[in-house]
């Protein structure tokens, strides 16, 4: 069996569906993963802000600090993004909270 890459974008989107709720499931289907667990991996990179992992080359398991140079560039960026997308996790979740309690 070959290994197969997946684009940053694609771990991305992946990381961001689960997030927000979605069965892991209908991430795979959706984004043709092959792997549940490889949906996991990405998710607790993404939690523990290890976002130089989702750029990494297959097969190289390098820690933070020991990988390409262009890595510890995209840092501040991969930040925001995250901080963006736990931003509108919470507007949902407010907007969700209100609906509840006016009924």
């Amino acid at each position: 069996m070959k290994n197969r890459f997946y684009t940053r974008e694609v771990k991305l989107k992946a990381v961001e569906k689960r997030l927000a709720g979605i069965p892991v499931k209908d991430i795979m289907e959706e984004l043709d993963i092959k792997n549940e667990s490889q949906v996991y991996i990405w998710y607790y990179w993404h939690r523990d802000g290890e976002f130089h992992r989702f750029d990494q080359p297959i097969g190289k398991q390098y820690t933070y600090g020991h990988g390409p140079d262009e890595v510890q560039n995209t840092s501040d960026q991969d930040r925001i993004k995250q901080l963006e997308m736990q931003n509108e996790i919470l507007k949902k979740y407010r907007e969700l909270e209100r609906k509840w309690n006016l009924k």
